[in-house]
């Protein structure tokens, strides 16, 4: 079958995360040592923040799906590891996280000249395990369909989110490409249930995996190519 829908990862993707992540949890960090200025807090660092989220995630897979309820959970499990529990100032410090989380967000370069070359042919859709909303990182209007783990409550590389997008998108499996950063959420993930898919290796970096990509791209810009589009 041809490919009629491309669905696209979305952090590491269309957007640089780890770097809006870290920059929003400096805003945090600096509001929450202005109001806690006690030797253990003002030690504090980013990565260890990112430590404590990440433990507080895998406590609670499963059970909380909401990624911005996890945030709050650890910026709550953040205050009592350094002696200070708050769950007001905890949400508080999820309010400024957020704000600069989604309102600093930038788009790689490549994004919007690869969908305006796309959308006249085909399908575009966003399948992310992510919580960026299309509308807060000026991506409005630009997908048909809008997919997030944290709302299905399947993550990639689960077949049933692949599935799931597809018959949002309306289309045959076989006719969706998708398109990611990860070999194994992305690439594995779309493989096994029978779509096609680009690896997004921005960095050049060796794939030591069995995982082989369809297509593999170092720029978005690649892509009308690869589906038969004259740039």
């Amino acid at each position: 079958m041809q490919i009629s829908v491309v669905s696209f990862d979305g952090d590491m993707t269309l957007w640089n995360f780890l770097k809006v992540m870290r920059h929003s949890l400096k805003h945090t960090l600096t509001a929450l040592q202005r109001q806690v200025p006690i030797p253990r807090a003002l030690e504090l660092t980013v990565d260890e923040m990112i430590a404590i989220r990440n433990q507080f995630a895998e406590e609670v897979k499963g059970k909380i799906w909401n990624l911005e309820k996890i945030r709050q959970g650890a910026f709550e499990r953040t205050l009592e590891h350094v002696g200070h529990p708050d769950k007001d100032l905890a949400a508080h410090l999820n309010a400024i996280y957020l704000k600069h989380r989604f309102e600093d967000i930038e788009l790689y370069p490549d994004v919007i000249p690869t969908f305006d070359v796309l959308a006249p042919h085909f399908k575009l859709g966003l399948l992310s395990n992510g919580n960026t909303y299309p509308e807060r990182c000026g991506l409005e209007d630009r997908f048909a369909f809008v997919i997030f783990s944290q709302n299905v409550q399947v993550e990639k590389p689960d077949p049933r989110i692949f599935e799931i997008t597809a018959q949002q998108a309306g289309c045959e499996l076989a006719q969706l490409l998708h398109v990611g950063d990860s070999l194994e959420n992305d690439v594995a993930g779309a493989q096994n249930v029978g779509a096609k898919a680009v690896w997004l290796n921005r960095d050049g970096v060796p794939n030591n995996t069995k995982t082989q990509p369809d297509y593999e791209v170092a720029s978005l810009t690649e892509i009308p190519a690869i589906l038969g589009l004259e740039r």
